[in-house]
């Protein structure tokens, strides 16, 4: 077992300064995944090297695809193209990565060899079936638990998957990649139409590699004809992880932040647009396109906020990070009311119930709902929270700290490493008061 990490911090601060965040994690696996298949040398820089993307470059490895790196960001993928994956010799073991899961299971579906994927006890309690029925719907064969999670196993249909038109019952960035990955190995279309838009790094980063995917509208659609040509890839700065620091500079008196060469693809900007609403000041400056992706700097100065019902639309653009969020809803003034994010509830915690639970303990009235919260922003005091094992859970309440009134301490913190492994570093120099203890 790896060793239990406790964060402390001690109240109050500023964040202040400049800062580049790791990058982002939805690309660094989509890099590995399409430098794989494609035909040719891929070079990819900004990769982010914490364990989620590194699962998804050892199965790969494990694959018989040769890659060098990661040294400081940057990987040489030697592509083995469309078809030449090889049997791995054992399980393919994803840690605590839901995105190596479900895009991986459509990627192995239409294989010419069988798979088994595996992951940690978070991973494993996660839902599958979301990925699993429409992939059966294509002819995909994949072995599940009775309740529908990993370990799944993967017979290879090689030749036999069959696309589909699928219209996705809730917005899965996850479930659509998941589908178009089959698609390329699926006989005739295989389309996908979301209900409300998300991420689409996977179709930007398909035609950065020349494979043909047509979108029109809410509707994506790819077919088996075409190959992947290597690529250059720089990836830009997680915006995920650039959330953290955006809402602590926004909450804490006296901030002064510079956070560069950030990711603000439309598709994941929801938290920016949220804090505005709110009253955060956030300037987007030296706004330019790297390898298909829009990136800008971010400047961010102290300004007090005001709570909000938080409009739906923004929800699907913003899921990842509402855990922060809710910190930012504690210290606006007023009543923030979130709404339509279901979703939280089955993310790497149930996100809405461990973050009412831990503002509670700080003193916050932060009442869950089915699908969100209800936070009356008031003071925050200090306590001991349970992250139970969710790094995003585990970040929120470190920036919390920066407007506690007394100490607050976070268990369960060895997930941090899972998608920002230098938070703790990156936080103590821009101003957050953390220690960390190993047990």
């Amino acid at each position: 077992m790896s060793k239990s990490i406790t964060f402390q911090v001690q109240p109050g601060g500023k964040l202040q300064g400049e800062a580049r965040v790791p990058g982002d994690k939805s690309m660094s696996h989509r890099s590995i995944m399409l430098g794989s298949l494609a035909e040719g040398v891929t070079h990819v820089k900004g990769f982010l090297e914490a364990e989620d993307a590194l699962a998804t470059l050892q199965a790969f490895r494990d694959m018989g695809v040769e890659i060098e790196g990661p040294v400081n960001g940057e990987l040489t993928i030697h592509g083995v193209g469309k078809h030449g994956l090889k049997e791995p010799k054992n399980e393919l073991y994803l840690g605590n990565s839901g995105t190596s899961m479900r895009l991986l299971s459509g990627l192995l579906a239409g294989q010419a060899f069988n798979t088994v994927l595996t992951g940690d006890k978070s991973l494993s309690g996660r839902p599958m079936k979301r990925v699993t029925e429409p992939l059966a719907a294509m002819g995909a064969e994949i072995e599940t638990t009775e309740k529908g999670t990993a370990p799944l196993r993967i017979i290879g249909k090689a030749g036999q998957l069959q696309g589909i038109d699928y219209v996705m019952p809730i917005a899965s960035a996850q479930v659509k990649s998941c589908l178009l990955l089959a698609g390329m190995y699926a006989q005739g279309e295989t389309s996908v139409t979301e209900p409300a838009p998300t991420r689409d790094h996977t179709e930007r980063m398909l035609a950065g590699f020349n494979y043909p995917v047509k979108k029109e509208g809410s509707k994506v659609t790819i077919t088996a004809d075409g190959s992947l040509t290597a690529a250059d890839i720089d990836v830009p700065s997680d915006i995920s992880s650039a959330a953290f620091f955006l809402v602590g500079a926004s909450i804490a008196p006296g901030s002064d932040l510079l956070l560069k060469h950030v990711g603000i693809n439309p598709t994941r900007t929801g938290v920016i647009d949220i804090l505005k609403l709110m009253g955060a000041n956030i300037e987007v400056l030296n706004e330019r396109t790297v390898g298909g992706e829009p990136v800008a700097d971010l400047y961010v100065v102290y300004s007090p906020l005001k709570g909000i019902d938080i409009p739906e639309h923004l929800v699907p653009l913003a899921i990842d990070e509402f855990p922060v969020l809710f910190v930012a809803a504690a210290c606006a003034e007023g009543q923030t009311r979130l709404t339509g994010a279901e979703e939280l509830r089955v993310k790497e915690s149930d996100r809405i119930q461990v973050m009412a639970d831990g503002l509670q303990i700080l003193g916050v009235d932060a009442q869950p709902t089915a699908d969100g919260m209800v936070i009356q922003g008031g003071p925050i005091g200090g306590g001991e929270v349970i992250s139970h094992g969710d790094h995003r859970i585990a970040m929120s309440f470190s920036i919390a700290g920066l407007r506690a009134s007394a100490p607050i301490t976070i268990h369960d913190c060895e997930n941090v490493n899972t998608s920002f492994p230098e938070f703790r570093d990156l936080a103590k120099r821009l101003g957050v008061n953390l220690t960390c203890r190993e047990d």
